[in-house]
């Protein structure tokens, strides 16, 4: 089956279209750099002639709140326009777990805005909602660098493996349309403090992790379970621990 990944060059598109070739699948890395633009639509059109499934898995390269309000609205609507015309039957996106709860920041806000143009659209669609990439802590404890100190707050983390988020998405690309959402997570839940004051010992990294309740995740402070999925997660399996890249995250 062609299997279009738009997104297909960056950290999960890259693992989606190994996976899906070692199955067998036509993946098709849609990218600038391969010839395809969402956002001026070039490419598009070729990109999705005979494909029946897209997955979506592009994101902003930026974080600030019109820009990335614009990259997600202006990319779907073009990429969903571009399928409708191409007979696409399987709309894939990913997404984030707590998008839809208060308190939101505003990539949060730009990705709800995103899967509301795909839940109103004709073509069929899944949804996933993972939680934090084990690739993106290092980002994570930078955003919340305050000199040498790293403030956290202890709510529950539980982040997962990048190729655990690109299985379990391709999982889905090659089944039937949920027409709704699935959330995928970790196989472990943290302390969102414990889980960073031990991943900075892990890099050998001197900076203090404080645990404030008032530290904000991207600009919005987070309650207890605004980061982890509901009962019925599809969980990862590679652990923080055991995970190859766990210590290079640091550099």
């Amino acid at each position: 089956m062609k299997i279009v990944v738009v997104g297909g060059t960056g950290l999960i598109g890259s693992k989606l279209v190994t996976k899906l070739s070692e199955h067998g699948h036509e993946a098709v890395a849609a990218a600038p750099s391969t010839g395809v633009n969402t956002l001026t639509g070039e490419g598009l059109a070729e990109a999705l002639a005979g494909t029946p499934v897209v997955i979506d898995v592009s994101n902003s390269p930026s974080f600030e709140e019109a820009a990335v309000l614009e990259f997600f609205e202006t990319s779907t609507r073009n990429l969903l326009a571009a399928e409708a015309a191409a007979g696409v039957g399987h709309h894939i996106a990913l997404s984030v777990v707590g998008t839809e709860r208060p308190p939101g920041n505003a990539y949060f806000r730009a990705k709800i805005a995103q899967e509301k143009l795909i839940e109103k659209s004709s073509i069929p669609f899944s949804l996933v909602h993972a939680t934090q990439f084990f690739e993106f802590v290092r980002r994570i404890a930078d955003d919340a660098t305050d000199g040498d100190k790293v403030r956290m707050p202890p709510v529950l983390f539980q982040p997962m493996a990048g190729d655990d988020v690109a299985a379990a998405v391709g999982r889905t690309a090659v089944g039937p349309p949920l027409n709704g959402m699935m959330e995928v997570a970790g196989p472990e839940q943290f302390r969102m403090d414990e889980f960073f004051r031990d991943a900075l010992a892990s890099w050998g990294d001197p900076r203090e992790v404080v645990t404030d309740p008032h530290a904000q995740y991207f600009g919005a402070e987070l309650l207890e379970r605004s980061l982890v999925p509901d009962d019925g997660a599809t969980l990862g399996q590679i652990r923080y621990r055991d995970w190859p890249g766990r210590n290079a995250a640091g550099k």
